[in-house]
């Protein structure tokens, strides 16, 4: 391996982490990734200061490229969008260790973002899941410190607004999607209702592509009665393992070894406040490659 792809290499993970949170697609995030090491094939070596940052610069413009044409494509799509599941137990989005890094890959946040325009998303990301100073977001977006704080400051108060508390534990956050999982299966609406918040709001992807709800459905009577319809089916070939999707705790279900559907909990105060359910095909690729079951 050269010099010049194993410094590229170096970097790869780093750049599809900081991808993947600008775009909410893995995806997308392998193309831009890509793209950066084509740019890095070809510029002159003389131009480049510091490659990590050089690097991030290209990732982040890149992203911001596509930001504004993605959004105009989610206004037309079939039913809830949602990001792409990730597996993160190998560490594909960086360090899993505290809840403020979980929480920066969550699902649930990665959706919040949407709602900031492409610059807002880009400032808020490089300042609070890769600790960037206003200087060096400056220097990336080709802005002023200034501009920068201003942006971060607005981007904060639009996300303020619907910022949640930070989840329960892995361990904790375990054993109740345990319960939910036996509650789900065996349609339990008792069962059910003891472990969602009375506010409980499930969302399903299905892109259009496969059977789901297209509008959310909302309050826990409705939802415990709505998963427990969907999830004690009968499916043969089924298998359903639990394990760390988006920093948190997910059911990965798997029909005679192709990838069948990814469900995401958050857990706040010990009870599910929000399920995320992705059936999409289309989004489940990656995630499909991770585990095997492409």
């Amino acid at each position: 391996m050269s010099d010049l792809v194993a410094g590229f290499e170096a970097q790869r993970g780093r750049l599809f982490a900081l991808a993947y949170r600008l775009l909410g697609s893995a995806a997308e995030a392998e193309d831009v990734v890509q793209d950066a090491f084509l740019r890095w094939n070809g510029v002159d070596r003389d131009e480049v200061v510091t490659p990590a940052a050089w690097l991030a610069k290209v990732v982040t413009n890149l992203c911001l490229n596509r930001l504004t044409a993605a959004r105009a494509r989610r206004e037309s799509y079939v039913g809830p969008w949602l990001p792409e599941p990730v597996l993160t137990e190998g560490g594909a989005l960086g360090p899993m260790e505290s809840a403020e890094q979980r929480e920066s890959v969550s699902l649930a946040l990665l959706v919040v973002l949407e709602r900031l325009t492409p610059a807002e998303r880009a400032v808020f990301v490089l300042r609070e899941a890769f600790g960037y100073s206003h200087r060096e977001i400056a220097e990336v977006l080709d802005v002023t410190e200034a501009n920068s704080a201003q942006v971060y400051r607005r981007a904060r108060a639009h996300l303020d607004q619907s910022r949640r508390r930070l989840p329960v534990d892995r361990d904790r956050a375990q054993v109740i999607a345990r319960r939910f999982l036996a509650a789900a299966a065996t349609g339990d609406l008792a069962g059910l209702e003891q472990v969602l918040a009375a506010d409980v709001v499930s969302w399903a992807d299905g892109g259009g592509k496969v059977h789901a709800a297209r509008r959310p459905v909302r309050g826990v009577t409705r939802v415990a009665r709505y998963l427990a319809g969907w999830m004690s089916r009968p499916v043969p070939g089924l298998e359903v393992t639990l394990r760390e999707v988006n920093g948190g705790i997910g059911i990965v279900a798997v029909v005679d070894g192709q990838l069948w559907g990814v469900v995401v909990f958050e857990v706040v105060d010990d009870r599910i406040s929000t399920v995320h359910a992705l059936a999409n095909p289309e989004k489940l690729a990656h995630f499909a490659a991770q585990i095997g079951a492409a």
